[in-house]
């Protein structure tokens, strides 16, 4: 497995993503920038939080589902306790939501602007065990400067 270089990509991320006004374009640039520089993954999206559920956003991979409750899969369960989700094997997961039967693995980020919570990065993968503490940490620093810019926005996603 080829490492990626989180500090590398969190400067061309917000080299990239520095001074965009509009939301929807930052995010799908966000997502896009991740899918193609992540090795071995299969899905990488934003599900963004409409009242009591999380909602399909920018995304690059197969069709997702739509609609997510607060209290349903792993990316419920980060929205629900504002904490990382890294899962191993998503068919352990109680709850699981299986949009792709192909994903093993899974790791879902909150995403917090003013201390809300506005959605979720979902990153899934075909190979069990694929996210290591590294991979969660460089992508929290990734999603915490994507929620850092978008503090500059007028609107969020």
């Amino acid at each position: 497995m080829i490492k990626t270089d989180y500090q590398l990509l969190n400067s061309q991320l917000h080299a990239l993503l520095d001074g965009e006004r509009d939301a929807l374009a930052a995010t799908s640039n966000f997502v896009a920038v991740l899918y193609n520089a992540i090795t071995e993954i299969n899905w990488l999206g934003v599900y963004v939080l409409r009242g009591d559920e999380l909602v399909l956003g920018p995304f690059q991979g197969k069709p997702a589902c739509v609609n997510i409750p607060l209290d349903g899969g792993v990316c419920g369960a980060a929205a629900s306790t504002l904490q990382t989700q890294r899962v191993a094997d998503v068919h352990a997961f109680p709850g699981h939501i299986a949009c792709d039967v192909d994903s093993r693995s899974e790791l879902v980020v909150p995403l917090v602007v003013h201390d809300q919570l506005i959605g979720v990065l979902d990153i899934d993968s075909p190979i069990t065990r694929r996210f290591s503490v590294e991979d969660q940490a460089g992508v929290e620093t990734l999603c915490a400067t994507f929620c850092a810019l978008q503090e500059t926005r007028k609107y969020f996603i």
